[in-house]
């Protein structure tokens, strides 16, 4: 029995030693490297001077300003992620429950398509399509009687347009094989039972997919909340978000103590907004 044990036990963890490699080479290392540059007065190149402190985490506190950036960062993802629910929950419904065959592939190829594009050239393609005299503003022009100037690039709203592009296809995804395992006998049952569509709706379909959206909420949030490519090149002027503070420490300024504290404080508000969010998440159906 020992035996038999300790065999089960080594191939569980022959099985499971490179994905252990993987984790702590592709994860814990860097973070590891990048909570020790947190904690430095200085880089430790060249002939600079440096010692352990902890200014970096006290200049957070200490400046508004990484505070109410990171506030705004917050509302810019839940702002992209309800968005991203409005419509990716529709679009999964329809590919789950309406359409069959050889139109749901090409609509399935249509949600992939952005993951097969460089990110960069989806926001300059963003770019094209919202500046002055752009793509949609002649194409609105060339269908409206009237002249319409719908200039949005450097606007919030092209920063939302560009992130929910980008990030959509997870909501997709997610709640489509959520929506897939409903069992349709189920809602047959429902409506010869007398249900409006309504009510299939609020009590059947959204209490079952909950889980997928859920999990799509959460992919689309946790990166938003720290992108900085988007709001760069789409907001201009009013794209200043905690992200883009981020990399201006490592890429500008040179400051990587500052960008890796304000990178770890990051990350610790959103495990606690995950953490205060799990009791719903413990509470969604499986």
């Amino acid at each position: 029995m020992a035996k038999a044990w300790t065999r089960d036990g080594l191939r569980a963890t022959a099985l499971l030693s490179p994905a252990y490699l993987w984790l702590t080479a592709a994860v814990f290392l860097p973070l590891s490297a990048m909570l020790y540059y947190s904690l430095l007065s200085d880089v430790p190149f060249g002939d600079a001077e440096w010692r352990i402190t902890l200014d970096n985490y006290r200049a957070f506190f200490e400046t508004g300003t990484y505070a109410a950036l990171l506030w705004k960062s917050i509302r810019l993802g839940l702002t992209v992620t309800v968005v991203c629910i409005l419509i990716g929950f529709p679009c999964a419904y329809v590919l789950a429950k309406t359409i069959r065959g050889r139109s749901r592939e090409a609509l399935f190829l249509l949600i992939i398509l952005p993951f097969w594009s460089n990110s960069l050239v989806r926001i300059f393609s963003w770019a094209i399509v919202l500046r002055g005299n752009g793509v949609l503003e002649l194409a609105v022009n060339a269908v409206l009687p009237f002249d319409i100037r719908l200039n949005l690039m450097f606007t919030q709203t092209a920063v939302v347009i560009g992130l929910v592009h980008s990030y959509l296809p997870y909501v997709i995804l997610t709640t489509y094989l959520a929506l897939q395992a409903i069992d349709d006998t189920l809602i047959d049952a429902a409506r010869s039972m007398g249900a409006g569509k309504l009510t299939i709706l609020r009590r059947l379909i959204l209490p079952l997919s909950l889980p997928g959206l859920l999990a799509g909420a959460v992919l689309v949030f946790v990166p938003v909340v720290g992108a900085f490519m988007e709001p760069r090149i789409l907001g201009g002027r009013f794209g200043t978000y905690y992200g883009t503070v981020i990399e201006d420490q490592f890429v500008a300024v040179f400051n990587w103590p500052l960008g890796a504290a304000l990178s770890f404080i990051l990350l610790a508000v959103v495990l606690l907004i995950l953490a205060l969010s799990s009791p719903i998440l413990r509470r969604a159906p499986a």
